[in-house]
């Protein structure tokens, strides 16, 4: 046993690096679908209900 390793592991201080790895991880995920700047949401939003008007003027009257 001696020389072997360099003391011992605290397995709750790797527990706890290991959760905040996979939050970290999952956090990126997120960011990369979800994370958009304000205005490029508005410029969706504003594409989309123009879109809306186009269906809605081309509709036919009954």
């Amino acid at each position: 046993m001696a020389g072997s390793g360099s003391g011992p592991v605290n397995l709750n201080r790797y527990r706890k690096e290991k959760a905040r790895a996979e939050k970290k991880a999952r956090a990126d995920q997120n960011a990369a679908a979800f994370g958009r700047t304000k205005a490029e949401k508005e410029l969706d939003k504003a594409r989309n209900a123009q879109d809306v008007r186009r269906l809605d003027d081309h509709k036919r009257d009954e």
